[in-house]
């Protein structure tokens, strides 16, 4: 399953902020901030490590398939993985 994200990086911690509907081109988004910074891949190697934590999921289970250099990002996730510790 694909979940799209709108990531700030460079938070003070990791922390899901909620689901924004409508974002342009996109759709429903899930607001996440991360801590690590835009930099080499870091965010994008937290994001795998937070949601896999959040999720109960291996961390080879989640995967950024799309916009690896933008603050927008669809992640590929197991189908029929439980979202609801993703709201806040």
């Amino acid at each position: 399953m694909k979940l799209a994200l709108k990531v700030t990086p460079g938070a003070k911690k990791n922390e899901i902020l909620g689901w924004e509907d409508d974002y342009p081109q996109v759709g429903r988004v899930l607001k996440v901030k991360i801590a690590a910074p835009p930099v080499e891949g870091k965010a994008n190697k937290e994001i795998v490590l937070f949601l896999a934590r959040t999720l109960g999921l291996p961390k080879t289970a989640v995967e950024v398939v799309h916009g690896t250099s933008g603050r927008i990002k669809l992640v590929e996730i197991p189908a029929g993985t439980d979202l609801g510790p993703l709201n806040p």
